[in-house]
């Protein structure tokens, strides 16, 4: 199954994304917030079952928003259920 973002509210402070299904179906939600130099991601997906999806479709789009400020710290918190997913970034520090 392929998941996409949808945007629901996107402002210069913060970005909130659903996470839906080829059906449109919500099946999670992701929110940016920025700061100076530090971008806070929090996720959650309620199906675990497009997990891996979901760390793909998040990873990149990460990444090009840290390219809009050089130097930016990311923090992250991001669940699939009910467990705690790590992207590649932070598991290489």
């Amino acid at each position: 199954m392929q998941i996409y973002f949808s945007p629901e509210v996107i402002t210069p402070q913060f970005q909130v994304l659903n996470v839906v299904d080829t059906n449109n179906k919500a099946v999670g939600n992701v929110a940016f917030l920025f700061d100076e130099k530090k971008l806070y991601v929090y996720g959650i997906l309620e199906e675990e079952g497009v997990g891996a999806d979901f760390k793909d479709l998040v990873t990149p789009y990460i990444k090009g928003l840290a390219k809009a400020k050089e130097g930016t710290e990311i923090y992250s918190c991001l669940y699939i259920g009910c467990k705690k997913i790590k992207l590649q970034e932070e598991e290489e520090k």
